[in-house]
């Protein structure tokens, strides 16, 4: 069949095979974006070659130079040229008849295109020693071509290991200079990668070097997995993290979740602090972003995100690691129970905190504290220095939520019966039973001060009543279900086909949150009930919310929140307001009651219920230590 011909102006011509320059430098533009992406390749070949410390080193941002070296397995003279050709990789085992198994992938990477990528695109030149050998060799690539390798002094750390120096990279490809940002932003995205590398590997040192400058130096960690993560966490992520994060363990099917996540009151303006890791490979992937907002949607404001990093292991045949050519993103062949068993960890590790509260928030209230003079604030105190020994019941029944109001039903109401016991007759065991303390004064109607075996706790009485009962309705809600109020006239939503597919598919879902759905033709969609909670609401809006919820994190987010959002209003409405007089007694309820209470610690948008302050803080701020 012959080809018509190709009219004036058109780019396009007949079939023909590239150059190999040509193929590597388009394989370059997909691999190599940025120097921190030529980093990310070259690291994760040394950890797959079993370096046990790497060392990189950048100038201009990486754009004049980057060099890394490790002390790996190392590679002979013929591995050394091999390791430029495209699609070489020793990553992969080959059977005896040839054959390769692609889903089996138990190594950082395997697409073999790195080394050559970055070779046709820079001036590059390698060094290597293979482990017992006795000489190391070298050779050399500019734009492409390379030289046969050559004996080479070692000048290593290790006995064996590889040293690659890229100089100049994208010479041969000036257009892409254009599009790259300034030397101390290409900086900051290097630094960037070998953190979240450093963060999957801590029983590896790395240390990161730019313009005679350490950025970063991480001594190998030791000891068991869960110990060594935390110490590198704490060198990345800094001392808070360690001191509020908790520890997430889970496993199910052949899938286990490890980690560690922060507490919801250290918290931060964006989810930059948020990493995943599977099988070892950092991975950006929207399922962790949903995750997250799905396992703390009722405690933090939308514009707040927790810190966490996870790390996901499971046969390397349920995930395809292979879907990205730079390999930062994965495919789980069973995304919905990888994901289900991330958010139930995540819940589990956050209930198991109790009313524990982020350490950041004494700190910022000890930075705040100045020494002065003048009088004492007012304060009344709960009953001529006395407070209760033993805790008091607090009534939580539908008919003690009042309105806050003095004098109002509030559930603190108790018989003025109950005796107080001189607070000097409780021995320090006595007092360590109760981690929130004992009530010791009120503060302008509105903050318990409250003294702990160590030291003072001052709680805000609105926030922690308010979680109080939202704790409570949450619970009936699991118990007696949505209650659904049917629409006299269905409400019909115009969608896409594919939203409307997505928003059927889960109707079962949406029934248990008290949404009734169903087919309408055409991409559309009837809502026949809602949940009473809600009132009168914005059907459609909330129909095209959760379609684009399911689209992108397989979950209907935007039905749970609206939900949590109405109890909460409904937590405040119905909690203690601040400016209500509290007696001894209600006062040692609220903390008795906050110590049994889940999530306690914070409010339902994450702001801190209360705040503890050890003695010794206290002393150094009057020059006592």
């Amino acid at each position: 069949m012959s080809e018509s011909p190709v009219p004036s102006g058109d780019i396009a011509g007949r079939i023909r095979r590239l150059p190999p320059d040509a193929v590597n430098r388009i394989a370059a533009g997909e691999v190599v974006e940025r120097p921190a992406a030529a980093v990310k390749e070259l690291v994760e070949n040394s950890l797959d070659a079993g370096a046990r410390s790497v060392l990189i080193r950048i100038e201009n941002g990486g754009l004049s130079r980057l060099l890394i070296e490790d002390d790996g397995c190392g590679m002979t003279p013929a591995e050394l040229s091999m390791a430029l050709e495209r699609h070489a990789t020793s990553k992969l085992p080959v059977s005896a008849d040839g054959h390769v198994d692609l889903l089996n992938i138990r190594t950082m990477g395997f697409r073999g295109e790195a080394l050559p990528s970055i070779g046709s695109v820079s001036r590059m030149s390698l060094l290597s020693r293979a482990a017992g050998a006795a000489e190391a060799f070298c050779l050399d690539v500019e734009g492409g071509k390379l030289s046969p390798p050559r004996p080479a002094a070692w000048i290593g750390a290790g006995l064996s290991g590889t040293r690659i120096d890229v100089r100049d990279i994208f010479f041969a490809t000036p257009a892409r200079l254009k599009f790259l940002k300034s030397s101390r932003a290409e900086a900051m995205a290097v630094a960037d990668m070998v953190r979240r590398l450093a963060l999957g590997r801590p029983d590896v040192a790395f240390r990161l070097e730019s313009e005679e400058r350490t950025l970063i130096r991480l001594a190998a960690e030791a000891g068991p997995e869960s110990e060594a993560r935390l110490a590198r966490l704490g060198a990345l992520l800094g001392r808070e993290f360690r001191e509020n994060a908790v520890l997430i363990e889970a496993e199910r099917e052949g899938v286990r979740l490890t980690g560690y996540a922060g507490l919801p009151t250290f918290n931060r303006s964006s989810a930059q602090h948020q990493y995943l890791f599977v099988n070892g490979r950092p991975v950006r992937d929207r399922l962790l972003t949903g995750v997250i907002r799905a396992a703390y949607q009722d405690f933090l404001a939308r514009d707040r995100h927790p810190m966490a990093v996870l790390y996901v292991d499971l046969s390397p045949t349920e995930v395809d690691v292979n879907v990205h050519p730079a390999k930062t993103e994965v495919r789980f062949r069973d995304p919905g129970g990888v994901r289900g068993l991330m958010i139930g960890a995540l819940r589990h590790a956050l209930a198991a905190a109790g009313h524990r509260s982020s350490t950041t928030v004494a700190t910022a209230a000890l930075g705040a504290a100045r020494p002065a003079g003048g009088a004492l604030p007012p304060w009344r105190a709960p009953g001529a220095g006395v407070s209760p020994a033993r805790p008091v019941a607090m009534d939580f029944s539908e008919a003690s939520m009042g309105d806050g109001r003095p004098g109002a039903q509030s559930g603190f109401d108790l018989p003025l019966s109950a005796r107080l016991e001189p607070a000097a007759s409780m021995t320090p065991g006595e007092m360590q039973t109760y981690p929130l303390g004992i009530a010791r004064a009120q503060l302008h109607e509105t903050y318990i001060i409250a003294q702990t075996h160590d030291g003072v706790v001052i709680v805000d009485q609105h926030a922690a009543h308010e979680r109080l009962v939202y704790e409570r309705m949450k619970e009936e809600l699991a118990r007696e279900g949505v209650r659904r109020q049917t629409l006299l006239i269905p409400e019909i939503v115009e969608l896409s086909d594919a939203e409307a597919d997505r928003v059927l598919a889960r109707s079962a879902e949406l029934l248990e949150m008290g949404l009734e759905v169903e087919p309408f033709g055409g991409g559309a969609v009837a809502v026949r009930a809602t949940p009473s909670l809600f009132g009168v609401m914005d059907i459609a809006g909330l129909i095209r919310d959760l379609a684009d919820d399911f689209a992108e994190y397989e979950v209907g987010i935007s039905l749970k929140e609206r939900l949590e959002e109405v109890m909460g209003t409904m937590a405040c409405r119905g909690s203690v307001r601040a400016g209500r007089r509290l007696t001894a007694e209600e006062m040692n309820a609220l903390l008795r009651k906050m110590e049994a209470t889940p999530h306690s610690g914070q409010c339902n948008h994450g702001r801190p219920t209360y705040v503890e302050l050890r003695l010794t803080d206290i002393e150094r701020l009057f020059g006592r230590r």
